[in-house]
């Protein structure tokens, strides 16, 4: 038993797919389909129905994958103690970030960081929440920046700030008149939300408590990006709400149809987040704090009994 025969079936058991593992474990298909049956051979079990699409691990298959990542990860920490006693911050760093954070965080950060830190590598995928959360507890990133608390045992959470939620309202609103918008000032107005598996649209929700009176719109459209609902709202009226961080390069005919909320205002809590056993320490607080020392300062007291939070 080896432990490239071990990381082969963490990877066909992360993937569900045979061809997908080994293009990510960097060999052929052949290579890793014969070492998992060498593997299976020497244990006298079967580790993966073969017979399922996509590939699922047998009983005693879960077991021993969970066992097998057990195994792995202690390994890989030799290298990370080795890494971590040097006086230079150097290696790998994968991140995952939040599509409602991703284009307004990462560009106050990621060049400053890349030039203080020349021996890091980084590498940043844009996922929702669960699948942050998810991927970091199979330990295939490092570290997650998403709205927090996760509530996870398993993940340690490090505030970095707290953003307030503003309403994007067009001029042809009533509400648009007023200088401080109230939760129930929005429930005549169409509101314009994320799709399905946004954290964001679930502390949207949470905080206007739409359908509360009948919507007068005819036509609903959900998306993937606030950009998108910030121009329905200027082309066919309604609201949407965005989260501070993306209104920090508004223009003034933009900020024209912010509207703030009234005490208690919506705050969501923005986290750096990594897995229990995590080891790169180093690398994850210089990445705290160069994202720390990019943010506006008034971001970060902003904290509020009232906070929006991901359910």
């Amino acid at each position: 038993m080896t432990l490239v025969q071990l990381e082969y079936i963490i990877a066909v058991d992360t993937y569900r797919h045979f061809a997908r593992a080994a293009e990510r474990s960097f060999v052929t298909q052949p290579t890793l389909s014969m070492q998992i049956q060498k593997l299976e051979d020497l244990l006298g079990v079967v580790i993966f129905d073969r017979s399922h699409q996509p590939v699922v691990p047998t009983e005693i298959g879960e077991k021993i994958i969970a066992q097998a990542r057990k195994v792995v990860r202690e390994s890989k920490k030799i290298q990370a103690i080795i890494e971590e006693e040097r006086s230079e911050i150097s290696g790998e760093l994968r991140v995952g970030i939040i599509p409602t954070l991703s284009p307004y965080l990462l560009p106050l950060f990621v060049q400053h960081f890349m030039e203080s830190y020349p021996n890091v590598s980084l590498k940043v995928e844009e996922l929702l929440t669960h699948e942050l959360g998810d991927r970091l507890k199979k330990e295939m990133l490092d570290v997650g920046i998403f709205v927090t608390p996760y509530n996870d045992p398993m993940l340690i959470e490090k505030p970095i700030f707290y953003e307030e939620f503003f309403a994007y309202l067009s001029h042809r609103e009533r509400a648009f008149k007023k200088k401080e918008l109230e939760a129930r000032d929005l429930d005549d107005i169409n509101l314009w939300l994320l799709t399905e598996g946004h954290c964001f649209r679930d502390q949207v929700l949470n905080f206007c408590q739409p359908g509360s009176k009948e919507k007068t719109s005819r036509f609903q459209y959900e998306s993937g990006s606030l950009e998108t609902l910030k121009r329905f709202v200027d082309k066919y009226g309604g609201v949407t709400l965005i989260p501070e961080t993306a209104t920090l390069d508004f223009d003034q005919n933009e900020k024209a149809h912010l509207r703030r909320f009234a005490e208690p205002k919506p705050v969501r809590e923005v986290s750096l987040v990594v897995y229990q056993s995590f080891l790169k320490q180093k690398l994850a607080e210089a990445l705290y704090q160069e994202i720390h020392n990019a943010i506006p300062e008034y971001l970060e007291s902003k904290k509020s009994e009232e906070l929006i939070t991901w359910k």
